[in-house]
């Protein structure tokens, strides 16, 4: 509903990125309040901030606050274009869709953006390993950002013993994303995910790709550079380094969140020291996937808070 689609070239000859558009609730100049969402490593963005639970999405909560929301899909997931080597053995290439390659697929949709609403600058909402890629693309080009949300970020831990190696890309089944989304609840907490609407959330999961329900048990093929990113973060080899960032950044996080820890949350918040005005949030009975869970709202309501640049003094003072 009220969503536009586009298809922008990718720096791959042939291949095209794919990006979703939704439109704020009252009319707003398109300079105004313009937010990218920035996907982690397993789902895309129409399950992510454009999935609907009982009516409602995060992406229509932004729309309704006044922002231009755009959504990317980067190689290997949702809409976008498949890497072609993800038709050939998961061993016979190394992990894709890694940090280096995602920021030029991530510059590519924020051009196109920048070009179509006549803006120099936008934000980013960026989720667990999006926030490495939105990093990166930060630090190398802070005229272009004005504000960072990262949610479930990932952050640098210190190195333990070796770092785990994967192939080109994995399949992730609906009972993968169940154990995933619940493994870090306590033990006699009551659910944060309602079975219906996991249920509901995988029937589109599986949609994502046409083969998944081929397969036994069905399952979806994604790139698996995003979690060799993750693994070499928690390796001691973040990649990129959080201090070129000067933009404000909130991290937001669940109580719950076993990828996004105090610990974590403290590196990468002294890490970005060059950003004069960070914060650390954290929400109460939340996980790594608190846009999915009960707790959404209180996620949805600290984004737009801080996306709407209300937190400084009148006069700069």
């Amino acid at each position: 509903m009220n969503e536009q689609h586009f298809r922008i070239p990718s720096h791959h000859p042939g291949l095209s990125l794919f990006l979703r558009y939704g439109a704020p609730d009252a009319p707003t100049p398109p300079s105004a309040r313009t937010v990218l969402y920035v996907h982690g490593g397993t789902f895309p963005s129409a399950l992510s901030i454009a999935h609907r639970f009982d009516g409602r999405s995060w992406r229509d909560e932004l729309c309704a606050a006044g922002f231009h929301v755009w959504a990317l899909d980067f190689h290997g997931f949702g809409a976008a274009d498949p890497y072609p080597e993800m038709a050939q053995p998961a061993d016979a290439n190394p992990p894709l869709g890694r940090t280096e390659d995602a920021v030029r697929q991530l510059e590519a949709a924020i051009r196109f953006i920048c070009a179509r609403q006549s803006v120099a600058r936008i934000s980013l909402i960026a989720h667990s390993w999006g926030s490495i890629v939105a990093g990166r693309f930060a630090g190398a080009h802070p005229d272009t950002i004005d504000r960072l949300v990262f949610f479930g970020p990932i952050a640098c831990r210190p190195r333990q013993g070796e770092t785990t190696r994967l192939p080109a890309w994995r399949l992730i089944s609906l009972q993968d994303q169940w154990e995933r989304f619940t493994a870090d609840v306590p033990r006699g907490a009551a659910p944060v995910l309602l079975r219906r609407h996991f249920e509901e959330w995988g029937e589109r999961y599986l949609d994502t790709d046409g083969a998944s329900r081929g397969r036994a048990p069905p399952a979806v093929q994604v790139p698996s550079g995003p979690f060799q990113d993750i693994y070499d973060a928690w390796g001691g080899a973040l990649a990129y380094d959080p201090g070129l960032i000067r933009a404000p950044v909130a991290i937001i996080r669940g109580e719950w969140d076993g990828m996004c820890g105090d610990a974590d949350a403290r590196r990468l918040f002294d890490a970005l020291a060059a950003s004069t005005n960070r914060r650390d949030i954290k929400i109460a009975r939340a996980t790594h996937l608190m846009h999915l869970e009960a707790g959404r709202y209180a996620l949805y309501r600290e984004t737009e808070a801080f996306l709407a640049n209300r937190d400084t003094a009148p006069g700069g003072e």
